[in-house]
């Protein structure tokens, strides 16, 4: 941080692994989301909650703005990718999926947008995936063309 740089930025980050697999199981979800938020933390952001089911990851975090939101979410799913791999948790190699969410909230809303993140499970017995993410598109007003979204598949989640 520069000298006479003061900010307060919210970025809650949307991501998956490859073709959605469902491979962020929940026995290793804890160890991955920890080593995630170290990346986070070593960027010089603070992280706030990490939380996600066996197809998606949220994460929220204080944005340190010297450092991209693109370069950020670059370096975690690199770093985080070898972490898993190093573990040799499954047969063939994790990857993450190409893309991200990120959308930014105000200091009033931290408190809904962590409770969201941190009851997953509750919220993914209604819905899946595909609709919570859309829902955030449509709620932020992002356009896109659906043919760029993740590839996403209908099945109950896990």
């Amino acid at each position: 941080m520069k000298p006479g740089v003061f900010t307060q930025i919210y970025i809650h980050l949307v991501f998956s692994p490859k073709y959605r697999e469902r491979l962020l199981l929940k026995e290793i979800r804890s160890e991955v989301f920890s080593y995630i938020s170290g990346i986070i933390t070593n960027r010089k952001h603070k992280s706030i909650i990490i939380n996600g089911m066996s197809d998606h990851a949220h994460i929220l975090y204080g944005a340190n703005p010297d450092d991209k939101i693109s370069d950020l979410v670059g370096c975690i799913k690199r770093e985080s990718s070898n972490f898993i791999n190093s573990k040799n948790w499954f047969r063939g190699k994790f990857y993450w999926q190409d893309g991200y969410g990120a959308f930014s909230h105000g200091r009033s809303q931290l408190n809904d947008i962590y409770n969201y993140i941190a009851k997953q499970e509750l919220h993914h017995k209604k819905r899946t995936f595909r609709e919570e993410y859309t829902e955030f598109l449509k709620k932020f007003e992002v356009e896109c063309d659906e043919k760029y979204l993740f590839e996403f598949f209908d099945l109950p989640v896990v």
